[in-house]
Order: C-alpha cells, then sequence, then structure tokens
C-alpha cells in the first residue's frame, strides 16, 4: 500500500485542509475588521489553500469501494463477472436489461413501503381521545335524521291528501261553473 493510501496521509489531509480553510476565514474577518494582522492571515491561509489544491489536483482521485476485488472485470461493461464464494459457480455476464429490471422492481416496492409508511405515520399522528364522544355524537345524529325521515314520511302522506283534496275541490269547482253558466243562460234567455 502507498503513503497516499495510508490512513495517516488521509488524516494529515484532512487535518491540513480543515486548517487551511480556518486561517482562510480568521484571515478574511481579520481583513474585514481591518485588524493590523489580516493581511498575514489571509497570506498565509490562501497559500495554504493554493497548496492543498495543487496537491489534490496531482493525486489519483480514491476508490472508497473495491468491488472489483470481489467481482473481477467489473471495470468492463461487458465482462463475464464470477462472483468469488464457496461455491464456485459459472461465469455470469453482466446483464444490463436484467438488472434495470429488478433495481425498476425494487424501486416500486421501495415507493409502496414508503406510501404505507406514510399512511401509518398519519394514523399514528391521529387524536383517538374524543372517538367515543364523536361517535356517541353520530349515533344521536342518525336517531335525529330518523326522526326527520319519519316525519318527512307524514308529510308526504299528508301532501297527497291535499292533493287528492285540491283535485276534488277542483272538480266541484267546475261542476259549480257549469251550473253558474246555465243559470245565467236561463236569466238571458
Amino acid at each position: 500500500m502507498s503513503f497516499i493510501k495510508s490512513k495517516g496521509f488521509k488524516y494529515f489531509k484532512n487535518f491540513v485542509i480543515g486548517v487551511g480553510a480556518a486561517v482562510v476565514m480568521l484571515g478574511a474577518l481579520a481583513k474585514i475588521t481591518s485588524h493590523p494582522l489580516g493581511n498575514i492571515l489571509i497570506t498565509v491561509g490562501l497559500l495554504t489553500e493554493a497548496f492543498l489544491f495543487l496537491m489534490l489536483g496531482l493525486l489519483p482521485p480514491e476508490k472508497d469501494y473495491y468491488w472489483e476485488k470481489l467481482y473481477p472485470g467489473l471495470d468492463s461493461y461487458n465482462a463475464g463477472v464470477t462472483p468469488l464464494s464457496a461455491s464456485g459457480g459459472a461465469p455470469r455476464s453482466l446483464d444490463a436489461d436484467v438488472v434495470e429490471g429488478r433495481l425498476g422492481g425494487m424501486l416500486d416496492e421501495l415507493q409502496g413501503m414508503s406510501k404505507s409508511m406514510g399512511s401509518l405515520k398519519a394514523l399514528q399522528e391521529v387524536d383517538f381521545s374524543q372517538t367515543s364522544e364523536q361517535i356517541k355524537g353520530m349515533g344521536n345524529f342518525y336517531t335525529k335524521l330518523n326522526e326527520a325521515m319519519s316525519s318527512l314520511n307524514d308529510t308526504i302522506d299528508d301532501t297527497k291528501l291535499y292533493k287528492e283534496n285540491v283535485a276534488s275541490l277542483n272538480q266541484n269547482l267546475s261542476s259549480l261553473n257549469g251550473v253558474y253558466g246555465n243559470v245565467l243562460s236561463a236569466f238571458k234567455g
């Protein structure tokens, strides 16, 4: 393992980046407040940062995971990938469509789980302390609604009777008009 990949160098690099950033910040603060050390602090901090950016530009990027050790050939798109296992299975190729299909299915399942979790969270936030009073209130509402429907039924019966009486009255008035017409004709004649 090279020195650049050692834990000590990574710690040193992070330490120097943090200290350099702190010196730049203090230098900027001192410069803004016109402190006599402002020029010196900001110069030291900016030189430190310039050194760090140069160092980061020259060093190769770090790999955090080394999956190609577990699956040799993983760096190549169409490579035959054989997992390292006790059974020593046959080589498998990396089929992008199969992987995408499985990832899509997993994504759908995760979205479904997310919706379910949201529903559970909403249920958790519901206050059930007054539920029994609300159920009693609903029972009273349904009792009053049934009484109103019964009253409405009686009103419908009364309306039918009224309609029949008006029809009878109308018929009687028509007969009376006929008699009145005959009486008038008799007087004229």
